[in-house]
């Protein structure tokens, strides 16, 4: 076990284009030593549907980057493309938000090996399956509602487990734990400063990481309705 120190920064919009209908987009800059390198380059859309307040549906894409970073780096630096599907269910109790979300990911990543002389090369690319659950809690701290200019506290942990051919010893893929301060600017629009606590396994399933993560997320949400309205109606 290996003890490492990053960080992140994320966006993540939504963009309402219907009634029930809206995109997502979503950046993460990922790096390893604080900030100094390179972890991870992740862009992520998706599409997604509100079923009614409480649950919506959504599907889409990923194109992740992966480096050679920390203690015990991979041989190169490859590319994963990803599809994923998930369902987000939300509820209140009292002047907490839980939400509960289900992903399922179909991975489609590079891989490279050494050759008999000792040099790195690209081999067949593999296919793997992924689920994903993610439970989240929100409490605002200073209002009894999260509002406009409220603090609040964000606190979510997220369980990946791979599943079908390739996973051979090591099914449990990850765990992410955050812990987060928040503020609301906006009923739209929200910055997040926390501790993000990763625990990978590696694929030999011997090898493991905890890497402890200054995490920095804004969020942000937009009403396109009336643009994509007026737009159909040219």
């Amino acid at each position: 076990m290996v003890n490492q120190f990053n960080g992140w920064a994320l966006y993540n919009g939504f963009y309402k284009v219907s009634g029930k209908t809206f995109l997502m987009s979503e950046y993460q800059w990922r790096r390893a030593e604080g900030f100094r390198h390179w972890q991870q380059s992740l862009l992520r859309f998706g599409v997604g549907y509100q079923i009614t307040p409480e649950v919506s549906l959504m599907g889409g894409y990923a194109w992740i980057k992966t480096f050679p970073y920390g203690v015990q780096p991979i041989l190169h630096e490859f590319d994963e493309n990803r599809i994923f599907e998930q369902v987000n269910v939300k509820h209140k109790m009292g002047r907490f938000e839980l939400q509960h979300r289900y992903r399922i990911e179909q991975r489609f990543l590079e891989q490279y090996a050494k050759n008999s002389g000792a040099e790195i090369a690209e081999v067949s690319p593999i296919y793997l399956n992924r689920i994903r659950y993610r439970a989240m809690v929100t409490f605002p701290i200073t209002r009894k509602e999260l509002a406009k200019n409220t603090l609040f506290l964000n606190l979510n942990n997220e369980l990946f487990v791979g599943f079908g051919k390739g996973i051979a010893k090591n099914p449990l893929d990850q765990n992410r734990f955050i812990a987060a301060l928040g503020w609301q600017f906006t009923s739209n629009s929200n910055v997040q400063l926390g501790y993000l606590n990763q625990f990978i396994i590696k694929p030999n399933a011997t090898d493991m990481e905890r890497n402890h993560i200054l995490w920095i997320s804004w969020i942000h949400r937009v009403d396109l309705t009336k643009v994509f309205e007026k737009a159909a109606g040219n």
